[in-house]
């Protein structure tokens, strides 16, 4: 009994938990998760987890702010269940975006999210592809960072699309294009833009690089409203790109976003299930690969004590 592996989940994305508990080879653990009329969250877990090496699977993506509270109370009922060690799994870091101060008087809510996970009695967190990756250090127990960058790019490097650019969304997305590029072997192009206030709405100032007569690949790491996406690629159509390609780690498709997508002139869009999707977001331009693998993987390598990082090695 001791040491045994056990995995949890949440309500956020069983589907994914699942998946993964299938590719371990082991059951899902067996837990009570709801909320009362007042809008409580209880948690029970319904099984004996005495000495147990427990991962609890949760993205705190929508509802966030309930999805998160989950994660917090799991662990918070596993640790006083003498859980041996307890990781949380987020493949999606929910407030990533808020990371820092960039305005007088905010928050940086990664920072305190970070703060809620460890004080709640997590040991360790396993997350992938943080949208800044400096949110590790806002942790003071271990983070293991996966990333779905070699998933998608083998499937774009199977499919060898001919007169290829990789296209960044912005600036501070360049490095992570440029090594796309260099993985596809193809050339890189960057689109400068400029946010306007809070809401999620972009000026493309201008494109950096040749895309004219070639088929553009934009990257990112989370599409949420999907107006940057959606305007960026309008920008490259007009620019004389051919045919037009996206892909991102994270498909939040928060409002508008399946409606502007399908409207959009993406031939298509290449996400992962690090968060789920509902019937009416399942565009038929979306193309989803399944972190489950990957997670799963990386959880028989903490459980098992060998190296993470040799998985991308």
């Amino acid at each position: 009994m001791a040491d045994e592996l056990k995995v949890f989940t949440g309500t956020a994305h069983p589907a994914l938990a699942k998946a993964v508990c299938s590719y371990l080879g082991i059951p899902l653990g067996q837990a009570e998760v709801f909320q009362f009329s007042n809008s409580n969250t209880f948690v029970r877990i319904l099984e004996n987890v005495r000495s147990c090496d427990v991962f609890v699977i949760q993205p705190t993506c929508a509802p966030a702010n309930s999805n998160l509270m989950e994660l917090l109370i799991m662990v918070d009922a596993l640790k006083r269940a003498s859980a041996g060690r307890i990781t949380a799994v987020m493949p999606y870091y929910g407030y990533s975006r808020t990371d820092k101060k960039d305005q007088p008087r905010v928050p940086i809510t990664a920072r305190l999210v970070a703060d809620l996970i460890t004080v709640a009695g997590a040991n360790r967190v396993l997350t992938v592809d943080l949208h800044a990756p400096q949110i590790q250090g806002f942790f003071n127990i271990p983070v293991d960072e996966l990333t779905a960058f070699y998933l998608i790019s083998r499937y774009f490097q199977e499919k060898e699309l001919k007169d290829l650019v990789v296209v960044a969304p912005d600036i501070g997305k360049a490095k992570e294009a440029r090594d796309f590029a260099a993985r596809l072997g193809v050339p890189v192009a960057i689109v400068e833009k400029r946010r306007v206030g809070n809401a999620d709405k972009t000026e493309i100032l201008t494109i950096i690089g040749e895309v004219e007569g070639k088929r553009v690949l934009m990257v990112d790491d989370e599409i949420d409203t999907a107006g940057t996406m959606t305007t960026a690629l309008a920008a490259l159509q007009k620019m004389g790109a051919t045919e037009l390609y996206a892909a991102c780690t994270h498909p939040i498709f928060s409002g508008q976003a399946p409606q502007r997508l399908a409207a959009s002139p993406v031939k298509e869009l290449v996400v992962t299930d690090s968060v789920p999707l509902k019937d009416g977001q399942l565009l038929s331009k979306v193309t989803v690969l399944s972190v489950a693998p990957l997670i799963g993987e990386a959880i028989h390598r903490i459980h098992a004590g060998l190296s993470v990082g040799a998985m991308f090695a």
